[in-house]
């Protein structure tokens, strides 16, 4: 298992410079949590953002998806702000959709997700904020 664990948090920079679209997994309507904040960050890069949280109909004037599996479109990367407990199921889902990377947000650590995600043939991006990283790595 440990071998997997040095393909986590590989090649950010490329990973950003070559996605186009960005599910955000447990975005927020509300405009004082970080994922709404970094949903705007993304558009405002650039970025196509697909918003899902099945509570929610719209965020930041987009509509919102209930899952993955509802996103017609491609998906480069998967941001996900939820907790830990409830990544599994969601990298499952991205495993099924064919997303490229999983990218699970600062404080959130899953590392069985991780290894099903790599072994799926998967990216996957882990504890890390994709707006720092990207603020690091493509400005």
């Amino acid at each position: 298992m440990n071998t997997n664990m040095n393909k986590i948090n590989q090649n950010i920079p490329a990973i950003l410079q070559h996605t186009k679209n960005i599910a955000i997994v447990g975005i927020s309507n509300k405009p004082h949590r970080a994922s709404h904040n970094i949903g705007l960050y993304l558009i405002r890069a650039g970025y196509n953002v697909y918003p899902v949280n099945p509570k929610v109909e719209e965020v930041l004037g987009l509509k919102c998806f209930k899952s993955l599996k509802d996103i017609k479109e491609p998906i480069d990367i998967v941001d996900i702000f939820r907790r830990p407990e409830f990544i599994l199921p969601i990298a499952e889902e991205a495993i099924e959709i064919g997303a490229k990377t999983i990218w699970m947000q600062s404080g959130i650590i899953n590392e069985e997700a991780a290894h099903l995600a790599i072994n799926a043939g998967l990216n996957v991006i882990m504890d890390r904020c994709i707006k720092v990283e990207h603020s690091i790595n493509l400005r």
